[in-house]
């Protein structure tokens, strides 16, 4: 599952401080001062293992006229244009005002779920604050705490069961069955676009030296050897500081939303330049989203005839990508063309593994064996169990392992286990998420030391 969620509602009703406990930084600013989040803010968060962005946006002035107002207005409707969930923020101390009636039938309007939030209840006690609340008209009003912590969790359940809407994909099922799809992404003015023209095979993208022509997500669809193939032309994405206009600012949740909507992610890079730090940064937005990763080298024909190293380039990426170290490496050149069809022979095999299913007793048998070859490390002198497990889910391949101690298992021994299941089950090339869970004591089995003292004397009688 992933998602957007715009967080909306009027200036100073606490849009910030949710933003940052859901994401757990503290990139939004808070201020008692109405207005002080002018522009969109995004981030990632996690609930029950599931990763979606959240977008933090300025306070929507209905009936402010000032240029502030109207631009602060115009990335909150922006946002709400592309998020897949809206959480509607008022302030439960205040009560109902007809600017929280107007902007929440604005929003309604739009025909996005709506999941509106009385912030500000700090406690059970001030649970009755929201009955004013449902003047708004909605079937469900959540009291929360976005400074203390209050009710979050059951908003936060209540927002993957709303976001959760991504229908089933077949299990391990050929790309020849259905469209694969691929966003292109990267910094700006690394050839995404003269890419896509290569592929395509016309001057369908504007291409020009200057960083930013690509504004907007640009679909293409193309057929390779029997296989249909959707590319996601995206806006480079520009470190946070230097990204100053608004449509920019746009452009940049788009191309993060593309990421998390493909099956694929094609990471270019300038060969010439190396991994830069942005690179870096965008890698890490496709782990935390757990989509596939396939890593281009673009104008690979410019460098020196010493200086094309492949094997040096793939350390560099296990060096500064270690996250990734997974991710196939493909040197191209989209202005000659050379090895642009190799993506075409790479991405299927990633896909097959991106959506691969493996048989509960083969990753158990799997699991045991690296036991017998490593065992786990001891915790507080006690010694680390792994029981049993399964899979969970595809896309990426998702487990699930019981331990008695699952807080003893490091991450080092994590990433041991990830290694024999890729290795066993030819998952080489795709990201695996394993989650390690303390297995529930089931009702009367747990035994203390009058029932085990009652044993001894039972088994005593028996004997005489």
């Amino acid at each position: 599952m992933a998602g957007l969620v715009a967080i909306v509602g009027r200036p100073n009703v606490g849009k910030s401080t949710l933003f940052n406990r859901l994401t757990r930084s503290g990139k939004a600013i808070v201020d008692e001062t109405p207005g002080v989040t002018r522009d969109r803010n995004y981030g990632a968060a996690r609930w029950n293992d599931q990763v979606f962005t959240v977008v933090d946006t300025g306070g929507f002035e209905p009936l402010s006229e000032t240029d502030l107002s109207r631009q602060m207005r115009e990335q909150t409707l922006l946002a709400v244009e592309e998020a897949d969930v809206i959480l509607f923020l008022v302030d439960a101390k205040s009560g109902f005002s007809h600017v929280d009636g107007d902007l929440y039938r604005r929003l309604t309007r739009s025909g996005k779920p709506v999941l509106v939030c009385g912030n500000k209840v700090d406690g059970p006690e001030h649970e009755p604050f929201l009955h004013d609340l449902y003047e708004l008209g909605a079937d469900r009003v959540l009291g929360i705490s976005s400074a203390h912590g209050y009710g979050v969790s059951d908003m936060m359940d209540a927002l993957v069961l709303l976001l959760d809407r991504r229908p089933a994909e077949e299990e391990g099922e050929a790309p020849e069955g259905r469209v694969v799809s691929m966003a292109v992404v990267g910094r700006p003015n690394v050839g995404k676009s003269s890419l896509i023209n290569r592929i395509l095979g016309e001057q369908r993208l504007l291409v020009t030296d200057v960083p930013g022509t690509t504004r907007d997500t640009v679909d293409s669809l193309v057929e390779r050897k029997g296989a249909r193939f959707l590319i996601k032309d995206t806006a480079g994405i520009r470190r946070k500081s230097r990204v100053s206009l608004r449509l920019e600012k746009y452009s940049a949740i788009k191309a993060l939303k593309a990421m998390e909507e493909s099956d694929v992610c094609l990471l270019m890079l300038d060969s010439k330049e190396g991994i830069a730090e942005q690179d870096v940064r965008i890698a890490g937005y496709a782990y935390e989203r757990g989509t596939a990763l396939v890593i281009l080298l673009n104008k690979w024909d410019l460098l020196e005839s010493s200086e094309r190293d492949l094997n040096r380039f793939r350390e560099d990426v296990e060096n500064k990508l270690k996250y990734v170290a997974y991710a196939p490496v493909l040197p191209v050149s989209a202005k000659t063309g050379k090895g642009v069809e190799r993506i075409f022979d790479t991405v299927p095999e990633l896909y097959r593994q991106y959506t691969s299913r493996v048989p509960t007793p083969d990753f158990n048998r799997t699991i045991q064996e690296a036991v017998l070859r490593h065992s786990p490390p001891r915790y507080r002198n006690n010694a680390v169990r792994l029981l049993y497990g399964t899979q969970t889910g595809i896309r990426p391949p998702s487990f699930l392992l019981f331990a008695n101690h699952p807080e003893g298992v490091h991450f080092s021994y994590r990433r041991f286990l990830v290694n024999r299941v890729r290795e066993t089950f030819r998952l080489d090339h795709t990201p695996i998420r394993l989650v390690i869970k303390k297995k529930a004591e089931q009702p009367g089995r747990k035994r203390t030391k009058s029932t085990r003292a009652r044993g001894k004397r039972v088994r005593k009688g028996k004997a005489g």
